[in-house]
């Protein structure tokens, strides 16, 4: 296992596995090795039981070659994009994953169908805009919710602007839906948790830098490569995204 995938790991499946989203309830772990790089807890173990990630993490490093999941390149691709996932072939990592999720979700969500195909890419985007059925109840919407869920969900980037103890604000850009079509707004402030119990992912943030935010939680310092690839792949998914919406309609 790789030490520096098994932090990437911790960084960005922390916040939700804290609101109870997502894997086992072991946020204790993930938060001490997402701040410390160390843990004693069989993080390999914990990550298998991420239904969403690890099947992407599985196949992506299986078809590009890789012999761990939890390899850097891997947990960096699937979470926010690189270049390891341009050597796997879409449309078959796509109906394998599709035939896996259909298998252990069941009829509840009968939309995993290979007309997916077209969005499919080994990447948490993919999950949340197109395997998790958020997308689907925007349309006559009238609380909020399904915008706010794919919003908070999907791994975003911000530039950070001021911190202070706990938070910091970023200038980042929200996702929009005007009744057709779902895109990135103009940019805007908003601020963001950074620690807990004094402790965090990212030490001391400095203005003018990038992060990588996931629900109400800083996950990491961003280049400015990885946010261009982070934001390239986030367009290619809305674009793919609301082609289906446009024929659902």
């Amino acid at each position: 296992m790789s030490d520096a995938g098994a932090l990437l790991f911790a960084r960005y499946a922390y916040a939700p596995n804290e609101l109870g989203y997502c894997g086992p309830a072991d946020a204790d772990a993930l938060f001490e090795l997402g701040v410390t790089g160390r843990t004693d807890a069989d993080v390999a173990a914990i990550a298998r039981r991420f239904s969403g990630a690890w099947p992407y993490a599985a196949l992506l490093a299986e078809l590009s070659g890789v012999d761990d999941p939890l390899d850097e390149q891997v947990m960096r691709a699937y979470w926010t994009g690189g270049a390891l996932l341009d050597r796997v072939d879409t449309d078959v990592l796509g109906r394998r994953l599709l035939e896996y999720i259909a298998s252990q979700a069941g009829h509840y969500w009968a939309h995993l169908t290979p007309e997916l195909l077209p969005e499919a890419s080994p990447t948490h985007g993919f999950h949340v805009f197109s395997v998790y059925p958020w997308s689907r109840l925007l349309v006559g919407d009238d609380t909020g919710q399904p915008l706010r869920v794919l919003d908070d969900c999907r791994i975003r980037w911000g530039r950070v602007v001021e911190c202070d103890a706990t938070h910091v604000v970023v200038r980042s850009q929200r996702l929009g839906w005007d009744g057709t079509a779902l895109a990135l707004l103009d940019e805007a402030d908003e601020r963001v948790r950074r620690v807990v119990a004094g402790r965090g992912f990212v030490a001391d943030p400095q203005p003018g830098e990038w992060l990588a935010l996931h629900w109400d939680w800083v996950c990491d310092r961003l280049t400015d490569g990885e946010r261009d690839e982070l934001c390239r792949r986030t367009e290619w998914q809305l674009a793919r995204t609301n082609e289906r919406l446009a024929r659902d309609r």
